[in-house]
């Protein structure tokens, strides 16, 4: 479908294999329900912390579903019997590889470290693991076709200065009511703490929702966001733009990625549909 870099969302499992997996809960993702009962914790949600590989690779994975079963995106791949299951990072990437030779071009990643701060509460340091994997497939470089990301501020800091990671990191900025960390990501917005960020990183990942406001007559005027980290020197890489979900003031896919490609001048984005994002780049 032509996307240049693919995503991994990273987690540790029990016995501390790292897995790619949307994040550390199972129970939305596959049939965890089934196989394992009562395996879930006191909130209700099956947590791949608590489940050894060889647990989950028993497992089958379909397309996201909300609390009660039914699907996150309802029109999206409708099943006829595949099988599919869970992969560890290192398989990942080794299916990369091997996609790259098939292909004959380069195609980054740009894996997620999910809740390392969490990892670290459940006795597990995920991050160093996590860095050995993809120092083992050869991701050393700050020029190699990788991005690392984390909407964890602190531990980007760690990976930079402890770890002495070189490299490219993404400061992904969410909502602080979603808890993804501690992180305050009001600050990170503005110029000053845009500035402080490219003391570490490379750029940021901001929620799309957060390049633009509603004018009084709901049109789409451009928060300054983008150009605020542009003069930090930092690149911009928003998530996640779908065709099936368009943020409030869009009408249209392609009206949602003329504004931010053109008039904002993006650096790169996440999509779910990147061949439609190829399509309109390779137009423009």
């Amino acid at each position: 479908m032509g996307a240049d870099y693919l995503e991994q969302d990273v987690v540790a499992t029990r016995d501390g294999e790292l897995i790619v997996l949307h994040d550390i809960h199972l129970d939305r993702v596959s049939n965890v329900r089934e196989l394992f009962p009562g395996r879930q914790r006191s909130d209700g949600r099956y947590y791949a912390k608590d489940f050894s590989l060889c647990d989950i690779r028993q497992l089958s994975v379909h397309e996201r579903t909300t609390a009660d079963g039914s699907p996150v995106y309802p029109g999206r791949f409708q099943s006829t019997g595949e099988d599919f299951r869970v992969q560890t990072f290192a398989e990942e990437l080794s299916f990369i590889q091997d996609m790259q030779e098939s292909l004959g071009r380069p195609i980054g990643i740009y894996p997620e470290i999910k809740r390392p701060a969490w990892h670290r509460k459940e006795g597990l340091e995920i991050t160093p693991l996590f860095l050995q994997v993809l120092s083992d497939f050869g991701y050393t470089s700050h020029d190699d076709a990788v991005y690392v990301q984390c909407f964890d501020a602190s531990e980007l800091r760690r990976i930079r200065d402890y770890h002495h990671c070189p490299l490219k990191l993404i400061q992904l900025i969410g909502e602080n009511d979603w808890q993804e960390s501690s992180t305050d990501y009001d600050p990170l917005r503005t110029s000053r703490g845009l500035k402080r960020l490219a003391k570490t990183v490379d750029g940021i990942g901001p929620w799309v929702n957060r390049l633009y406001r509603l004018g009084a007559k709901g049109e789409v005027r451009d928060s300054g966001l983008v150009s605020r980290a542009h003069e930090a020197g930092l690149a911009v890489h928003p998530y996640t733009f779908r065709k099936d979900e368009l943020p409030p003031g869009f009408s249209s896919f392609e009206a949602l990625l003329s504004f931010a490609i053109e008039k904002l001048n993006i650096d790169g984005l996440f999509t779910d549909f990147p061949d439609l994002v190829v399509k309109k780049c390779n137009a423009h």
